[in-house]
């Protein structure tokens, strides 16, 4: 089994077509999974629905904890991408004997096909049964080590470092 951990981010935001603006009302994810087909046994975690820059101390320790006690050895944890790499720098700190695995989007679920959340969602649970326990982050259909990727801003994509 695959726990997912919801914490908001590009995937779960909404958009307000009159006032122009992208919000939080509830995770997407359910619709996603359901959606895809998904017969992947998943334990769904939602711990909270916030943009990456908005975390607090307690919410990275919220987040933590949760991979900490967690019984599954392949975690997924949906992110926004802001801060991913500095999130995944503090679960390697910890040295659990895990598979994690950071993903998020680009584009809200709820923008529809234009959406990259269902593409990096999925390669997020192939990549949490697949690989060697550590801290990784996927995006566009590659998976990096948490200490070995970047995200470049100018052009939009997580890169090798």
């Amino acid at each position: 089994m695959v726990e997912l951990i919801i914490t908001g981010g590009t995937f779960d935001k909404s958009y307000d077509f009159i006032a122009g603006k992208l919000f939080f009302n509830q995770t997407h994810i359910p619709q996603m999974l359901e959606r895809s087909r998904c017969r992947l046994p998943i334990k769904v975690t939602p711990l909270f629905l916030k943009d990456s820059l908005e975390l607090t101390t307690k919410d990275l320790q919220r987040i933590k904890t949760t991979c900490r006690k967690s019984r599954e050895k392949a975690l997924v944890i949906t992110h926004g991408t802001d801060t991913m790499v500095e999130t995944a720098k503090q679960l390697a700190d910890l040295k659990l004997d895990k598979t994690i695995v950071l993903t998020g989007a680009m584009i809200p679920y709820a923008f529809g096909h234009s959406s990259d959340g269902f593409f990096n969602l999925g390669a997020a649970f192939a990549f949490a049964q697949s690989l060697p326990h550590n801290v990784y982050i996927t995006m566009q259909g590659e998976y990096f080590l948490w200490n070995a990727v970047e995200k470049n801003k100018n052009i939009g994509v997580f890169e090798k470092k």
